[in-house]
């Protein structure tokens, strides 16, 4: 009768359960070892690139190679777990960036700017990587417990995140003493940390995530005779998420990275020091991922919607109490850029939950391969173009017009909302 449930799907459920507590443990373990492999060697790259080459002039470009790296490797990371599930397409990520790191450390022991160039374009792989582990987390979760698990895996970054920086330092004089440039000393970290990623995932993540939600999916259809796995989407529904899920995350991208890249600038143009703009972006960051427990919540609870809404009239507020803030204060800046982080983490959140819930499991990590590259491209962009920007017009319409860009995600959650 109706309330008698096969008896392979009642254990099944349980075993989920547990599965997915297990995979979040992994995960958060390698996110905290990736977070430091991350910012580590970002701190430095752009200041190991000015110190090889004795000039300015393409200190920028370490940044565009990490983000052209990161954005080649979504696609790769995102077919090869679709192929054979997140554990290899994970692992092989980090492996990659740990490859990266360790070609940095040579090219900085031979003074080879080429080497060092090629070397970050794959030391990018770890970025991606990074970013990818939060679909990991979403898998197994219910429906309506996917955006906590997405943001447990986020927050989890913040932990490395923090400790990178950091180890700066210690990390330059150990390198020192082993005959490597006091700079590279932070890509000893990353090696080591995406390397111990890759190996945490590849020994741990056990069962595959996105294997076993197959599995499970395809017996769900068995029991009940269905045609079709119980998360698959209509043709219509899933194209409408994917195209909300996916602008939801771009746009948001662009706008926090074309904020926060001329912030310091503008910040140092009107006499402030490192230690000042260096305290507003890792205020900044802080509120990018340490509110995500808490965004997870609000996404799981008021819906995907509601809360990609928020993030557009959070980044307009953002630009423009940024584009009002004197100059002079540090304080309103800290308050701006602390907001522009929070919006990026609704988007990110929100974006990620409409993803997940929309995509059919057959295609879905292609996609969020696709998405994730389509990220990557925005950040880039808007970095080229915040300085271009900022240099005819100014900051303040900088974050004037990135405010008013966010605004169009209130149109596109409604009419979306409207055809459900």
């Amino acid at each position: 009768m109706t309330d008698t449930a096969p008896a392979d799907t009642t254990t099944r459920i349980p075993d989920a359960a547990l599965a997915q507590r297990r995979i979040l443990r992994v995960l958060v373990a390698s996110q905290v070892l990736s977070g430091a492999g991350l910012a580590a060697g970002v701190t430095v790259g752009a200041l190991l690139a000015q110190d090889m080459l004795g000039s300015t002039n393409l200190a920028g470009l370490p940044s565009a190679l990490i983000t052209a790296g990161s954005a080649l490797t979504a696609v790769t990371v995102g077919r090869v777990s679709q192929a054979r599930g997140r554990r290899p397409g994970l692992a092989a990520g980090y492996l990659t960036g740990a490859i990266g790191s360790a070609g940095v450390l040579v090219a900085a022991v031979l003074d080879n700017p080429v080497l060092l160039f090629l070397s970050l374009f794959v030391y990018g792989a770890g970025t991606a990587t990074n970013l990818q582990a939060r679909y990991a987390g979403a898998d197994l979760a219910a429906p309506g417990h996917r955006a906590r698990a997405v943001s447990t895996v986020l927050v989890a970054t913040t932990l490395g995140g923090v400790a990178g920086p950091n180890l700066a330092a210690p990390t330059g004089t150990f390198a020192e003493r082993l005959g490597i440039p006091h700079l590279a000393g932070p890509f000893i970290l990353s090696g080591a940390a995406y390397a111990l990623a890759a190996v945490v995932l590849a020994v741990w993540l056990r069962p595959d995530p996105l294997l076993m939600a197959r599995r499970l999916a395809q017996a769900e259809a068995a029991d009940a005779g269905a045609a079709r796995a119980a998360d698959a989407a209509g043709p219509d529904e899933g194209r409408g998420g994917v195209v909300l899920g996916a602008l939801v995350m771009i746009l948001t991208q662009l706008v926090m990275v074309a904020i926060m890249t001329m912030t310091p600038v503008h910040m140092h143009d009107h006499g402030h020091g490192t230690a000042a703009s260096g305290l507003v972006i890792a205020i900044h960051i802080g509120a990018m991922y340490l509110p995500s427990p808490l965004t997870g919540r609000l996404v799981d609870r008021f819906g995907r919607m509601k809360t990609a809404a928020a993030s557009g009239i959070t980044l307009l507020a953002a630009g423009v109490l940024a584009a009002a803030a004197p100059a002079d204060s540090v304080v309103l800046l800290a308050l701006a850029l602390a907001l522009l982080g929070l919006g990026w983490n609704f988007g990110l959140v929100s974006g990620t939950a409409i993803i997940t819930d929309t995509v059919p499991l057959a295609t879905r990590a292609r996609t969020q391969g696709l998405v994730d590259v389509s990220i990557a491209i925005a950040g880039a962009t808007g970095g080229m173009a915040s300085g271009i920007m900022v240099a005819a017009t100014g900051y303040p319409a900088l974050a004037l017009t990135g405010g008013a860009l966010s605004l169009a995600l209130l149109p596109a959650v409604a009419v979306t909302a409207y055809r459900r």
